[in-house]
């Protein structure tokens, strides 16, 4: 399992990238695995202020439908073109072209109730 430093995580296996005010996110390299074969993403919360820990999209898999949550909150300002036409990219490169969403946070102090890489490892038991 991949599990970059420098990201934030959250227990519902989000990641949060942070440049200044601006953030990335996407869903980890375990909840991928977990997942399965990702077919398609809905997310329909663009420019939608969405509090931390709120739905803003979905994931399916072959066999299965996870809820997206929003690791802080924030205004998402885009959502990953590319997903559309490819969304096993979520699969292919969780951290990479497989992001989900940019926002705008509201907070950037909520990011100190998230988690570190190796505490969300040590949190998955890896």
């Amino acid at each position: 399992m991949n599990f970059p430093e420098g990201l934030f995580y959250t227990k519902d296996h989000e990641w949060l990238r942070v440049d200044g005010d601006q953030g990335t996110i996407g869903v980890t390299d375990f909840a991928q695995s977990e997942l399965g074969d990702i077919v398609y993403v809905d997310i329909d919360s663009l420019d939608t202020d969405v509090p931390k820990d709120d739905v803003f999209g979905s994931v399916e898999a072959v066999k299965t439908v996870s809820d997206l949550f929003m690791p802080v909150s924030g205004t998402v300002t885009e959502v990953n073109p590319g997903l559309e036409d490819n969304p096993e990219s979520v699969n292919d490169d969780p951290y990479g072209d497989g992001w989900l969403v940019k926002i705008t946070l509201s907070d950037p102090s909520e990011c100190d109730s998230l988690l570190s890489a190796a505490e969300y490892a040590e949190m998955v038991g890896q």
